[in-house]
């Protein structure tokens, strides 16, 4: 989320001039990010070493993964029996998302697909807050308006504004749940989940009830295979929605944006968290739907 806070207050934007007149060109080329206070829907590109293009979303995401990856090794460098500082506030963390999932989906099953919803959860919800930081959407490259200056390249961008971010989360997602189905269900198991007649049938009912579910399970793959499409849209609308509400209340009133888009601020702190949650709860639920049984249910309860 771009911190539009600093958008308003000139004194607080900081811009780099272009270096050389092709540079200056590229910039005047390339689309204007605060033309008419609004975010461009695609991310910008901002170099391209030995031809393979970097753009600003990529560098938000390289350096949230960078910063976790880190964190995460000086949290468990050391490791206290009685935890303290950032060990402490790490295993909070894993430890609450542990707890939370296995009441979920079982502790079998959170046992196979821990790794991935707590990764996805971290990522997202730091890259949504990463996203509010000042700075944000407002250092980068520009050219002089009439207005003053205008950023035309962000150096830096939201990582989960960008929909090729959310989409290839997705599509990771979609790859697991399909290896995760196959493995507890088997190819015959995981066949007959999607197809099969469901309850003590016999007779010409089965058969009857069978053509049924054969139609029921094709809208069913039709659902699963437009699930990486509902959860990437879902996570980049919110996102990007919520930097372009910061944009337009950050210029509501010159001078005093910086003021009226406090609140603003603090709702996409919470926004950045309901999102990550949202994400991994539809994920995990998804994969519950495939791997966990009726008497797999039973079995959890009885324990």
């Amino acid at each position: 989320m771009t911190a539009a806070i600093l958008a308003a207050a000139p004194a607080l934007t900081w811009s780099v001039e272009p270096a050389g007149p092709e540079t200056a060109a590229h910039a005047a080329a390339a689309p204007v990010a605060r033309e008419g206070h609004r975010l461009p829907a695609a991310a910008v590109e901002i170099a391209r070493p030995f031809g393979f293009p970097i753009t600003n979303s990529m560098v938000v995401t390289w350096a949230v993964a960078l910063g976790l990856i880190v964190f995460a090794r000086m949290a468990t460098r050391k490791i206290q029996e009685v935890p303290s500082g950032a060990q402490n506030f790490w295993e909070w963390l894993v430890e609450t998302l542990h707890d939370f999932l296995e009441g979920l989906i079982g502790s079998a099953l959170v046992k196979r697909t821990f790794w991935f919803f707590a990764t996805v959860f971290i990522f997202i919800l730091f890259t949504n807050w990463f996203g509010l930081v000042p700075g944000v959407g407002t250092i980068g490259w520009g050219v002089p308006t009439a207005h003053g200056f205008e950023v035309a390249r962000p150096l830096l961008r939201g990582g989960n504004a960008d929909l090729n971010m959310t989409l290839a989360m997705a599509m990771i997602f979609f790859a697991c749940w399909t290896v995760w189905a196959l493995q507890v269900n088997g190819v015959k198991g995981f066949i007959l989940h999607l197809f099969g007649p469901k309850g003590d049938l016999t007779g010409a009912l089965k058969i009857l009830v069978g053509v049924v579910f054969i139609a029921v399970g094709l809208l069913e793959v039709v659902s699963i295979l437009f699930r990486p499409v509902s959860l990437s849209f879902r996570l980049y609308g919110n996102i990007f929605a919520g930097e372009n509400m910061l944009e337009a209340m950050a210029n509501v009133w010159p001078g005093l944006g910086w003021l009226i888009a406090i609140p603003f601020y603090f709702l996409e702190l919470l926004v950045g968290l309901v999102q990550a949650l949202v994400f991994m709860l539809l994920t995990a639920v998804f994969t519950m739907l495939i791997c966990l049984h009726d008497e797999d249910s039973n079995h959890e309860k009885a324990h």
